[in-house]
């Protein structure tokens, strides 16, 4: 078995604001293998992005990781010193962010934008050589070259997104972060966008974070999938053991209600009721007050993750084998 090449175990990340402390990220572990990819699925305000980040040591203000280990080719990241820390984004752990027009710089031509990342991460390389790397990075994201010369507000909102993911892998980091990349993006585009990190995945060698909040999005195109609610991991497993056989009730919620065109006749079900506020949390289990599984445990005691089979986690009391059944 080969080592993975990033590993997380036991991230907590905390925001601590005026009324309270928000628990954005509690206790996550998951690792990555080289050419692999983990879909991160969940809600609005589930932690995704804050997991992403943390990743990088960029939780925004007021955030703060509170505990946690995380390693990237035997590197723990976390207790890298500022300047490190600073060359591993982009040349270990590279970010695409959900919107990238707040992220390219409107005033900055395309080519611009790589020559200030690529220099900066490696200062030998020319203003030429630079653009010539970001002529390739484009035409292998399907942008002619000459687009190079061009502003962000003249590309469409597809090509930005390339442009971003191009700038994502000029420096051909380990691992790539795409938080929510097909936001805002037709149906037809967000397909071939996520084909697109697919394939470069495949092409480049890196693995591949997938943070979204459509399940049916990541079901084909991510190895490994982890599920998280209101902070928390709730299942972690392979894709296909998770379509065929989901087990929180969270999970199953999600893929009931995604449609299935084969099914002329398919009703779709919902999810009852709404994401707790993390500032007030519901006791015990944080789906209970949602959950049509729920029982007398559920609002007394949280759940600890229960390894189901090898490498399936779930987040439930159905499956703690010391009640001597499971539903």
């Amino acid at each position: 078995m080969a080592e993975p090449l990033l590993s997380v175990a036991g991230l907590t990340v905390v925001y601590k604001v005026q009324k309270g402390t928000i628990h954005a990220v509690e206790d996550v572990s998951f690792s990555l293998k080289k050419a692999e990819t983990l879909g991160v699925v969940g809600e609005s305000g589930s932690g995704k992005s804050t997991l992403g980040l943390s990743l990088i040591g960029l939780v925004p203000f007021p955030g703060k990781i509170l505990k946690g280990t995380v390693f990237l080719s035997g590197k723990e990241v976390l207790k890298l010193k500022k300047k490190d820390l600073r060359d591993l984004r982009g040349t270990g752990v590279c970010y695409v962010f959900q919107d990238p027009m707040t992220s390219l710089n409107p005033v900055k031509k395309i080519g611009d934008h790589f020559v200030e990342m690529i220099r900066t991460h490696q200062p030998k390389v020319t203003k030429k050589e630079a653009l010539e790397r970001a002529a390739k990075l484009l035409k292998d994201v399907g942008i002619p070259p000459e687009r190079v010369s061009d502003y962000p507000h003249q590309l469409s909102g597809g090509m930005r997104q390339r442009v971003m993911i191009a700038l994502a892998i000029a420096l051909n980091p380990s691992v790539v972060v795409a938080d929510e990349p097909t936001t805002a993006l037709d149906v037809i585009v967000q397909a071939k966008i996520l084909d697109l990190l697919v394939s470069l995945r495949d092409s480049y060698g890196m693995a591949l974070i997938l943070i979204t909040h459509d399940l049916s999005v990541v079901l084909e195109r991510s190895e490994r999938i982890l599920v998280m609610y209101a902070g928390q991991m709730v299942e972690y497993a392979k894709s296909s053991v998770l379509y065929g056989e989901p087990q929180h009730p969270y999970t199953k919620g999600l893929l009931k209600s995604i449609p299935n065109i084969e099914l002329a006749d398919q009703k779709l079900e919902t999810i009852a009721g709404g994401p707790p506020d993390l500032l007030n949390l519901p006791g015990g289990c944080r789906f209970w007050p949602r959950c049509t599984y729920a029982f007398d445990r559920c609002p007394r005691e949280d759940p600890a993750l229960y390894e189901t089979e090898e490498g399936h986690l779930v987040r439930c009391f159905l499956y703690d084998k010391s009640r001597g059944n499971k539903q």
